[in-house]
């Protein structure tokens, strides 16, 4: 099951996020999900990018590409930009072109809409000044950064070009400024986080929206930032009875339903399936608008306790 981005091509709604997967472990974990039939792969938080049959991947962030590929080399032929790399999209975009051995990415995504300070083209680092605040660079807008990713389009280093985490005003600026419009927005959104209206606003102007997180982050994000998990909730276990899904499914297939991508992070084999089997079954429109009561408008991934501020401020 695909969605048609506004550039004609197809992306599957399933992906696989493999935030938190180790170098070592990214090969096998990579050929065993295409063997499942995932065609979609998203690393973390830096860029995106889908590859041939929408085998996408992402994210300079987790220094992982190198490994990942040597493994879709074995498969199809298999990839950024992080907020160092504003100033030097290019760069940034041909080195992880190489890393992943590929000539072109299908989709090349904006992490966060702020420049910082830059630290070497694929280095990744968020630079904190001396009061261990995040180092944000004024000089670069992200109008300017924007065009500068139009450029790779016409390079041909890229078919797509999306955004993350843009809320309403910056999707907005985006389509205002932009030659080549925004393909994706990438955002946090999940039973607890939904997001409608900026969901409905991008989904209107013909932004797909891909849902990083979908699960609410679960045990990495309560580990990390303290979060709350959706799937520990009661209104979702007792549908998960009903329909003899795992919460889990129920959470991804609500996702489906709502016509975003959804990205699930796992390196179980097994978790791999569940989550891919999300095709054969459906909610109804009740247990849908159901769903709507649990937003709890918690957000659970939070860089401020990482970054020493609030970018959503």
């Amino acid at each position: 099951m695909a969605i048609t981005l506004n550039t004609g091509f197809k992306m599957p709604i399933v992906g696989l996020g493999v935030w938190r997967v180790e170098g070592k472990e990214i090969r096998d974990l990579i050929i065993n999900s295409i063997n499942i039939g995932y065609r979609h792969f998203d690393c973390a938080g830096a860029t995106s990018l889908l590859l041939l049959l929408f085998l996408s991947f992402s994210y300079a962030d987790y220094r992982n590409e190198s490994e990942v590929g040597e493994a879709l080399s074995e498969a199809f032929r298999t990839g950024l930009l992080w907020n160092s790399d504003h100033g030097h999209v290019i760069e940034a975009c041909k080195d992880s072109l190489k890393k992943l051995q590929l000539d072109y990415l299908d989709l090349y995504l904006v992490h966060f809409p702020v420049a910082t300070k830059h630290t070497g083209v694929g280095t990744t680092d968020s630079a904190l000044d001396e009061d261990g605040v995040l180092d944000i660079d004024t000089t670069i807008s992200l109008e300017t950064t924007w065009h500068a990713m139009e450029d790779l389009v016409s390079l041909g280093l890229v078919r797509s070009i999306g955004i993350s985490n843009c809320d309403i005003f910056l999707t907005r600026d985006c389509l205002a400024y932009s030659k080549v419009k925004p393909a994706v927005n990438q955002i946090e959104t999940h039973p607890y986080f939904q997001r409608d209206s900026l969901v409905k606003f991008c989904q209107k102007h013909g932004i797909c929206v891909t849902a990083h997180t979908p699960l609410g982050g679960a045990a990495a994000n309560i580990e990390w930032f303290g979060s709350v998990s959706c799937l520990d909730d009661p209104v979702l276990k007792d549908l998960a009875k009903k329909y003899n899904r795992t919460v889990a499914q129920i959470v991804l297939r609500w996702g489906i339903q709502r016509n975003t991508f959804v990205i699930p992070k796992s390196s179980k084999v097994e978790r791999l399936k569940e989550n891919f089997e999300v095709f054969d079954f459906e909610l109804t429109k009740e247990d849908m608008d159901l769903i709507k009561t649990v937003d709890k408008k918690h957000r659970t991934n939070q860089p401020a306790k990482l970054w020493g501020m609030d970018l959503y401020a």
